[in-house]
């Protein structure tokens, strides 16, 4: 990895707060989509699924549920990603894992299938993140939001639930903020 590829990805990357109003190709999107979902979740189970809201009707239907100071930032994003779980990523299993009765592991243990689907919903948005902004793209993550009213709106049926949402376009230099400080490794790690 050269270091331009690292400024672009971890160094010199910020959340974005404002964005141009730069359109993001749908294609674009797909390129992104298509280098996130190889990044690893555990048993291969893949439970995150994206919804871009890319229209003034799609944004909408969103703005009720963002706290204020989401709201600007969100209608300046050329796409909202709504990064969710997919409750019955399970039933995938048969075709995405090598070992048979993966699916009946989970569907027998409801508790296993939150916690395994959580957890990895999280690292594919995380992807996500890492692969838009290595593809060109700005990221503004949040989670200042009403995420019954985001479920309620968008995944009424229950089998999707949010996690987080991405603002994602080209970021507004002007509303980017300087970084703040990084916990230091022996602030933050343990060798033992």
């Amino acid at each position: 990895m050269n270091d331009a590829l690292l400024d672009r990805i971890f160094l010199q990357a910020r959340t974005a707060n404002g964005f141009t109003d730069k359109p993001v190709d749908a294609d674009l999107l797909r390129q992104v989509y298509d280098l996130a979902k190889m990044g690893p979740t555990s048993m291969n189970t893949q439970p995150t699924r994206y919804v871009f809201l890319t229209t003034p009707e799609a944004k909408a239907k969103l703005m009720p549920a963002l706290l204020p100071g989401n709201v600007d930032k969100t209608q300046s994003a050329p796409v909202t990603v709504i990064v969710a779980t997919d409750t019955r990523f399970f039933e995938n299993m048969p075709t995405i894992w090598h070992v048979e009765g993966a699916q009946a592991n989970f569907e027998n243990n409801a508790t296993m299938a939150q916690a395994t689907a959580k957890r990895n919903t999280t690292l594919g948005g995380a992807y996500f993140m890492m692969a838009a902004r290595a593809l060109g793209l700005d990221c503004g993550p949040m989670s200042g939001f009403d995420i019954g009213q985001v479920n309620q709106a968008f995944f009424a049926d229950g089998r999707y639930q949010t996690d987080f949402l991405i603002n994602l376009g080209y970021a507004d230099a002007s509303k980017t903020f300087a970084r703040n400080r990084r916990l230091d490794f022996d602030e933050a790690c343990q060798i033992l």
